[in-house]
């Protein structure tokens, strides 16, 4: 498999952006932020009212870790079952891993690495 594309990553990241925001002035809407996703806590952005899901996960300690978050795009409610988002998934994995990858430039404060 060719190394993972944040560019393209940026172009799939739009199918996200309805819920989801990035960067510097990144707030919630219908989910939170995804600043500094990669490598954080599950239910890590204070002030988001996670499903009982992420937050039981957080709790736990699971980490928002780059297969983690592949098998979450792949199909958001294997991982969370009853968890807030309503998307079918991202079903192909260059797709899948060029996102993380483009999310990945961000850190918590939405600046790019």
């Amino acid at each position: 498999m060719a190394e993972p594309d944040a560019a393209m990553g940026e172009t799939i990241f739009k199918k996200c952006m309805a819920c989801h925001a990035v960067g510097p002035d990144a707030k919630s809407k219908v989910g939170p932020p995804l600043n500094g996703i990669v490598g954080a806590k599950w239910a890590h952005f204070e002030g988001y009212s996670y499903s009982q899901d992420i937050k039981d996960g957080g709790a736990a300690g699971k980490i928002w870790d780059a297969p983690t978050l592949g098998a979450y795009l792949e199909n958001p409610k294997a991982l969370a079952p009853k968890g807030k988002m309503a998307f079918a998934g991202i079903k192909k994995d260059t797709e899948r891993a060029d996102l993380i990858a483009y999310l990945a430039q961000f850190d918590a404060s939405g600046a790019k690495k």
